[in-house]
């Protein structure tokens, strides 16, 4: 089965949390931490769980989200 990496721009991240909504394994969430316009930035919490689907990449509107698909 493929697995997924997702890389997360967190300045561009504005926590509108679409990506959290849309994610089918629920890889990603926040936490405490705010980037610099102070704003929750999404995280992959849970990254061994991802597939590599790409739909928080595509739902995400500040195109903050790039995810790289790898086999194992």
């Amino acid at each position: 089965m493929a697995k997924g990496r997702i890389d997360i721009y967190i300045e561009a991240c504005k926590s509108c949390l679409y990506c959290v909504a849309t994610c089918p394994k629920k890889v990603l969430g926040t936490t405490e931490a705010t980037n610099a316009k102070g704003y929750q930035y999404v995280q992959p919490l849970e990254p061994e769980k991802c597939i590599g689907c790409g739909m928080c990449a595509r739902i995400c509107p500040d195109a903050a989200i790039s995810v790289f698909k790898e086999e194992e």
